[in-house]
């Protein structure tokens, strides 16, 4: 089967595709069903997970897709290739694999980043009965990132001012004060929330119910899309201990770049998936990486993300205009080439193959 017939246009046939791959491939599935929301053509919405090899491994790896929505359709591709080309008869008899699939069902159906509460999941696990992170640095460009108007004088305005404050502060300044997550604004952008969400109290089930008992050794690979070079992926560590970027660049090589350092396309993060899953198995040896792949300029991807915000803060706008901006936000996440397409699976398996050589 070609490559490009992994990818789907839809979360609704890229569901699908999935579901079959996984029962071809004899796994355990399991669907856990988003309540009170339906996709664009009603269809139901939910993340599937799909367990293979050893039901009482001492290793495992998770392979995650649709952590942000629409940058699902990428993570789906590859998931589907993992099971379609049955690199899973790769798998040690100590590690099994547990993918899961469109961990963000909303944002996957809607062409949204965000969850149905508009909700950023990976600035989403944070102990919620602590006070929240500082928002402040967000807070003082929020007005100039959501504008009043995404067609007239305010958002000419707004561009010019958060131009100005990137070259006075420079861009990874302005790079972090945007992304770092914030915890005051609902229809803003990286919105962490105030409360755990849906499908991060799913994910903490993953952990409990598909996720062995038995498993001491974890690793996690996260699929994004967004940042960085045209069908290059990056790997980013996100680990809380010396000893697990030490590891990850032992599996994965000399390109890792570490989160918490600085080094990577991505600015320093809060409340990120890494630390939820270490509160939910902290016995558990953990090497997580977020596999990060560009499609287009880092500016443009930003302009996708404030118009789709902005939309979204509109009790009524032009259906024109909302086709136009839904159509920024998938060119901006998702591309439909199949050269790209090749480049993003087959840096996946790769890095599953380093993977599952660590973990065995």
């Amino acid at each position: 089967m070609p490559i490009s017939e992994y990818f789907s246009r839809d979360y609704a046939s890229a569901s699908q595709r999935f579901q079959s791959a996984a029962s071809r491939a004899g796994g355990t599935l399991i669907s856990y069903g988003l309540p009170g929301h339906t996709g664009p053509s009603g269809e139901a919405l939910g993340i599937d997970v799909v367990r293979l090899g050893n039901a009482q491994s001492q290793s495992a790896l998770l392979v995650i897709s649709g952590t942000h929505g629409v940058e699902g359709f990428a993570g789906s591709g590859c998931q589907v290739g993992l099971l379609e080309d049955r690199l899973y008869e790769a798998l040690p008899e100590s590690v099994c694999l547990v993918l899961v699939h469109a961990l963000n069902p909303y944002g996957f159906a809607w062409l949204r980043r965000v969850n149905e509460d508009g909700v950023d999941l990976n600035r989403n696990f944070v102990d919620f009965s602590r006070p929240l992170p500082s928002s402040a640095a967000y807070e003082a460009l929020h007005e100039w990132l959501v504008p009043a108007d995404w067609e007239g004088e305010a958002r000419r305005a707004a561009d010019a001012a958060l131009i100005a404050f990137g070259e006075a502060q420079g861009m990874p300044a302005l790079q972090a004060a945007i992304s770092g997550g914030q915890y005051t604004r609902p229809v803003g952008l990286f919105y962490g929330g105030t409360r755990e969400s849906w499908s991060a109290r799913m994910l903490a089930r993953v952990l409990a119910e598909v996720l062995p008992g038995t498993v001491r050794r974890l690793g996690v690979i996260d699929l994004h899309t967004g940042l960085g070079a045209a069908g290059y992926g990056e790997p980013i560590v996100d680990g809380s201990r010396p000893a697990d970027r030490e590891r990850a660049l032992r599996w994965y090589g000399a390109d890792v770049k570490d989160l918490s350092a600085g080094e990577s396309i991505s600015a320093r993060l809060v409340g990120t998936m890494a630390r939820g899953i270490e509160r939910a198995r902290p016995q558990v040896e953990l090497t997580f990486v977020g596999l990060e792949f560009g499609i287009r300029p880092i500016m443009d991807v930003l302009t996708a993300l404030r118009a789709d915000h902005w939309l979204h803060a509109q009790s009524t706008v032009d259906p024109a205009v909302r086709a136009s901006i839904q159509q920024q936000m998938r060119a901006a996440f998702c591309s439909a080439s199949p050269a790209w397409q090749a480049a993003v699976y087959g840096r996946t398996a790769d890095l599953v193959f380093r993977a599952l050589r660590g973990l065995g």
